[in-house]
């Protein structure tokens, strides 16, 4: 067996104890050693079921366990100092998306990491799908002349839920609906300029709800491709969609992240190839070998994801397009 990989949280709800400790679990060569949380009954909790000493300070944890890889899986608005902490420590690092609210941050923590040599990751697993690798195989040398997504759903939580204030979570746009802005990213090409507008309409009664209910930002994309995406959070009922589509010449790509289409039928084809690794198991494996090729979103790719959405938060409140400073 490989020498055990000691993995700590930040963060051990939601998509800790749903995806990521489940996913860890089944690697061979990991061993969790610490698990941090917030409420203490969360943290105590997921040791119980996955194993590793609970703590609510991060910081303790940090200084008082020896660790090789940490995931931070925060809301938007709670990241702090755990990353700069980790890579000064020489610790790799797993962050979830988005991975922050102010881009200055983000320049901050790359520069740390990239300082420090560790390997990172960040949580846009749709690029580990047999659809994405299927897709961009397919677009790798062909020009593209439209990309169209769209995330329409409701509104999670109750009415003290972090999410419903744009200034916590950046709104649906940056924080729900960054996997597909960051899987139009990985199949199309990075984008160079922005231009939103945002809109609260519908669900202006709706309990301390600050985020648009409807969002809709146009990209210009480096390689000469113009695309849109579409977000709301209208749908408080049920009955949400999300799709992303890219036209070509003569032909178009319609996408789910499990299903891929060529329309019209016969103009090309495409076969989805069988999975690979999971965003965990590529993680794990590039801390083994050293191979960071298996690593399909690094924490500097996935800031500039963060900077288009974020370019689209001002664009909107300003009027004005937002050039990317990343690309």
């Amino acid at each position: 067996m490989a020498k055990q990989v000691r993995v700590a949280f930040v963060g051990s709800g939601g998509i800790a104890t749903e995806a990521h400790l489940p996913s860890l679990k089944e690697i061979d060569g990991v061993e969790i050693v610490a698990l941090c949380d917030a409420q203490k009954e969360r943290a105590e909790a997921a040791c119980q079921q996955f194993g590793g000493r609970p703590y609510v300070d991060h910081r303790g944890m940090l200084d008082g366990e020896e660790i090789d890889a940490l995931f931070v899986c925060l809301p938007p608005d709670a990241h702090t100092d755990a990353e700069l902490m980790a890579a000064a420590k020489g610790i790799h690092l797993f962050v979830e998306k988005p991975v922050v609210l102010s881009m200055e941050k983000g320049r901050g923590i790359a520069e740390a990491i990239e300082k420090a040599g560790i390997i990172s990751s960040v949580g846009y697993q749709l690029r580990y799908t047999p659809v994405a690798d299927a897709a961009r195989a397919f677009l790798a040398d062909r020009a593209v002349a439209l990309v169209a997504g769209n995330r329409w759903g409701g509104i999670p939580g109750g009415p003290e839920h972090w999410w419903r204030v744009m200034e916590r979570s950046g709104g649906m746009l940056h924080e729900m609906a960054t996997h597909h802005v960051d899987f139009i990213r990985y199949l199309v090409g990075d984008v160079t300029r922005v231009c939103a507008r945002y809109s609260l309409n519908v669900l202006k009664n709706v309990e301390n709800l600050t985020v648009p209910d409807a969002q809709v930002m146009a990209m210009e994309l480096k390689n000469g491709a113009t695309g849109y995406f579409s977000t709301s959070c209208a749908l408080t009922k049920g009955g949400g969609w999300s799709s992303t589509d890219v036209i070509l010449r003569d032909m178009m790509l319609r996408m789910t992240f499990s299903e891929i289409q060529v329309v019209p039928e016969g103009a090309a084809e495409i076969k989805l190839p069988p999975p690979g690794m999971n965003i965990q198991q590529a993680f794990i494996h590039a801390i083994h070998t050293g191979d960071r090729s298996v690593i399909r979103s690094d924490y500097f790719d996935a800031l500039k994801t963060a900077e288009v959405t974020l370019g689209a938060n001002r664009s909107a409140v300003t009027g004005k397009p937002v050039e990317m400073e990343l690309v």
